[in-house]
């Protein structure tokens, strides 16, 4: 069984910085095998992709973080991280891991895999 645990979340000013963490264990589970990713849903809104992370270290984001955010992965610790820099109002949502899933947009045949971590809450607000 895989589990995936988020940390890092909080509140925040506009402009702020926060940076996440998502710590993966489990039987028989090999990280260094999977794809894996960060996703959002905002109150009101469907889950939306944030970023991926391929296990050749290759990333992908979404347009309305390019340029703010950056994902990255430490095999050796089983853990893959999410900077986020210029923090917006807009990016208040909880955050989820994911592991598993195929890389980019859904429309260009992305889409998460079966483990989800049980998300972390962050709050953008003055």
């Amino acid at each position: 069984q895989v589990q995936l645990v988020e940390s890092g979340g909080g509140l925040v000013q506009p402009g702020g910085s926060l940076r996440l963490s998502c710590a993966a264990s489990g039987i028989g589970f090999n990280f260094n095998l999977y794809h894996m990713g960060w996703y959002r849903q905002a109150p009101g809104k469907q889950r939306e992709l944030v970023a991926g992370v391929s296990r050749f270290g290759g990333t992908d984001y979404a347009d309305f973080v390019k340029g703010r955010f950056t994902i990255s992965r430490d095999n050796a610790k089983k853990t893959v991280y999410l900077q986020m820099n210029y923090l917006e109002f807009e990016d208040t949502a909880v955050y989820y891991c994911n592991a598993g899933g195929r890389p980019g947009p859904s429309n260009a045949g992305g889409r998460p895999g079966p483990y989800w971590g049980q998300g972390t809450q962050v709050t953008v607000s003055s």
